[in-house]
This record gives C-alpha cells, sequence and structure tokens, in this order.
C-alpha cells in the first residue's frame, strides 16, 4: 500500500480495477443524485444502473489522471479520481479533485479525511477542490479537511462564475 494512516491507505488503480470503480461509482452517482436539480438525469438504465461515469477511461488512459483505491484495514473503502482540470476560468492547477468517494459504512468515521490527507501526501502541487452548489455534506466536509491537513498553505475559497463552475472552490497549496 503506498500511503496510510491509522488504517486508511491508497493504492494508485491500474486498468484491472476499472471494473471495482466502475462499481462504485453506482454507489457514488446515487448518493450524488440526491442533489440532483433535474431527476431525469440519475435515471436508471435498461439494466437498473445508473448511466457510467462518462470520463472514466480517461483516468486509465490518460498522464495527467491518477485513479486511487482507498482502503480500510484491506477493505475497499471508496476511490479518488485526480485530473489537472481547474473550474475557473482561466485558471491552472497541478491537482484537481475530480471525483472523492468514501462508502457510507466508512463515513463518520474519519476515514475521508485520513484518504484526503493521504492523497494530498502522495501528490504534492497547487490544487483545486470544487464542491456543486447544491452538496450540502461536501461543503461542510472539504473546508474542514483542507484546513486540517498538515502540509496545506495558501488556501483561498472562490465562487465559480455560475457558467464555467456553479459552487465554491478551494485552492490551495499542498507540499
Amino acid at each position: 500500500m503506498a500511503a496510510g494512516m491509522s488504517g486508511v491507505t491508497l493504492r494508485p488503480a491500474t486498468a484491472d480495477d476499472r471494473t471495482l470503480i466502475e462499481a462504485l461509482m453506482q454507489f457514488y452517482i446515487y448518493d450524488f443524485s440526491e442533489f440532483a436539480r433535474e431527476p431525469k438525469d440519475f435515471r436508471f438504465n435498461e439494466e437498473g444502473a445508473f448511466q457510467p461515469y462518462p470520463h472514466l477511461e480517461e483516468y486509465f488512459d490518460a498522464s495527467d489522471r491518477w485513479p486511487l483505491l482507498i482502503f480500510v484495514e484491506d477493505q475497499i473503502a471508496g476511490f479518488a479520481l485526480i485530473n489537472q482540470h481547474s473550474h475557473r476560468t482561466g485558471g491552472h492547477v497541478e491537482r484537481n479533485m475530480g471525483e472523492f468517494f468514501v462508502g457510507r459504512p466508512f463515513r463518520r468515521h474519519g476515514v475521508a479525511t485520513e484518504a484526503f490527507h493521504a492523497v494530498l501526501a502522495l501528490h504534492p502541487g497547487r490544487w483545486e477542490v470544487a464542491v456543486a452548489v447544491r452538496n450540502a455534506p461536501a461543503h461542510a466536509f472539504w473546508p474542514r479537511a483542507i484546513a486540517a491537513a498538515p502540509n496545506v498553505s495558501d488556501i483561498e475559497q472562490t465562487e465559480g462564475d455560475g457558467d464555467h463552475w456553479t459552487g465554491p472552490i478551494w485552492s490551495f497549496r499542498a507540499a
């Protein structure tokens, strides 16, 4: 395992892990559907599943994307998908939290915060974390997790422009 604290570890995902992330993505999309403005965007397909995450393939093919698996004591607990996409018009970042998911059985135990801090240790640089305007739990989680990271400085919160992104955007440097 690459990095870890208190039983939380990360491992870079390989192409062999794609099916695992696709399965976890169904729970992520289900959780996210609670915040949808348009329920039609989250309808089940003919197989009773949500539509596949449209950019997952890129995380295994592109050099500027990093898929990670999150474990708690060797149990899969979630994933992090990191890219270099800025949510600010004309913005540039070295790392962006594209998607971050910790399964419900592992929530409220500090797993997500520890996993996020381990991600920052593995991927230092100029970061951005954007949160959808309707995702209230993420609005509570991200500022606490970012501020508690021991290697973070230059924290700044801005609001998306409403066109390129709607919601808060945190930018910071992770050493």
